[in-house]
């Protein structure tokens, strides 16, 4: 294999609770009440303008969409958290000569802030929501990703915690390894296509050892 691939949100970060605090700020704005920290692990996963439709169906959501990306990305994220073992783990793969990504839903601002804030210098390749390509489970960006890497997908390895990871792993022809500290349950994943999961950083380097 020549490259790992990772989701951000539940996979690499524990980012929820400043997602929550960010939204509930935009929907007061508009009107609608809070939702709670399982509400907002439940919209999240596909992208911001999913997770202001999902708070609010009935909301102005061009409007929520711009106030929540406005203070999410202005947040200092003062509650969001690496998982205990990642940056080790992302450490051991760098030293092994693997390219290293990051394809995530989130808006491209908040991927590039968070990423050099935990894990500065860490990977090849950052690619977030900038509205170039559809969000995950469309494979475009990460076929983009490969592509500014120079590394096949076929020999790629795609590592998230949801099921919109394993299907964009599978649509884009990569293995996916799902991991189960994040915000979906074993078996949303099984449904999705999962077949290799890890329960902690260590169990994922197993299996990354395996696989590599």
């Amino acid at each position: 294999m020549a490259a790992v691939f990772f989701d951000l949100d539940g996979t690499l970060l524990d980012t929820v609770p400043d997602i929550q605090s960010a939204l509930n700020r935009a929907l007061a704005d508009c009107g609608f009440s809070p939702v709670s920290y399982e509400e907002t692990v439940s919209y999240v996963g596909n992208g911001a303008r999913r997770l202001v439709e999902r708070a609010a169906p009935a909301g102005d959501h061009e409007k929520l969409l711009a106030l929540f990306a406005a203070y999410y990305n202005a947040s200092e994220s003062v509650l969001t958290l690496p998982y205990a073992g990642m940056q080790e783990l992302l450490a051991w793969l760098k030293a092994r000569g693997v390219k290293l990504a990051v394809v995530t839903n989130k808006l491209q601002p908040s991927t590039e802030k968070l990423m050099a804030r935990f894990y500065p210098g860490i990977f090849d390749f950052i690619g977030g929501d900038d509205g170039s390509f559809p969000c995950k489970p469309d494979p475009s960006l990460t076929r983009y990703a490969a592509l500014t890497m120079r590394v096949p997908l076929g020999k790629s390895i795609f590592v998230g915690d949801g099921e919109t990871d394993v299907v964009t792993a599978l649509n884009a022809g990569m293995v996916p390894v799902s991991v189960l500290w994040g915000y979906r349950k074993r078996e949303v994943l099984e449904a999705a296509g999962a077949r290799r999961f890890a329960r902690d950083p260590q169990e994922l380097r197993e299996i990354l050892s395996e696989l590599l």
